[in-house]
């Protein structure tokens, strides 16, 4: 009796491991369909405004469980000095790490070109969700990158903080 105890634990925990890594992994991730149109937007350095660039072989996956699952790849014909010269650089960004079957996107590669220089970080949109700013960075041969990340205010009124002064409230949540 005692062995067949064993093998219904080892059988439920294998099953119950195995379902998990399927659930983060796989199940909450769905394709985004791209509109052709506003897939890729950074924010210019001067006005602040937010817009298109031109892109190409956009794809992208995105989470409902949570606002920094989104992760998207694309070429596009714009150079590095170019953007640097129009659209607002990112401080400090953190690539996020994806699915290993979304093979398009690698947060080690991307992290290595930002430090290396053959990569730059632009903000695509703050607060795209009050907290969460989506960040594009492209490097030197075309390829760009977005994820979302967790800004400073985001950060602090997560953590169950008072909202700082210069951050907007957050808005209401039951």
């Amino acid at each position: 009796m005692g062995k067949f105890l064993a093998a219904l634990i080892l059988g439920s925990a294998i099953l119950a491991g195995g379902g998990l890594y399927y659930l983060q992994v796989y199940a909450y991730y769905d394709e985004v369909v791209p509109d052709g149109r506003d897939d890729v937007r950074l924010t210019q350095a001067t006005s602040e405004l937010v817009e298109t660039i031109a892109y190409s072989d956009f794809e992208a996956i995105d989470s409902e469980s949570s606002p920094i699952r989104y992760r998207a790849c694309f070429t596009t014909s714009l150079t590095l000095d170019a953007l640097a010269d129009t659209y607002q650089p990112y401080e400090k960004p953190v690539p996020l790490e994806a699915p290993g079957w979304f093979d398009c996107f690698d947060a080690d590669a991307i992290a290595a070109g930002l430090k290396d220089g053959s990569a730059l970080a632009f903000m695509g949109q703050q607060d795209i969700e009050y907290g969460i700013d989506r960040i594009v960075t492209v490097t030197d041969d075309g390829r760009g990158y977005v994820w979302h990340q967790i800004n400073r205010c985001g950060k602090v009124v997560f953590d169950g903080l008072p909202t700082p002064e210069d951050c907007p409230e957050p808005p209401n949540r039951n």
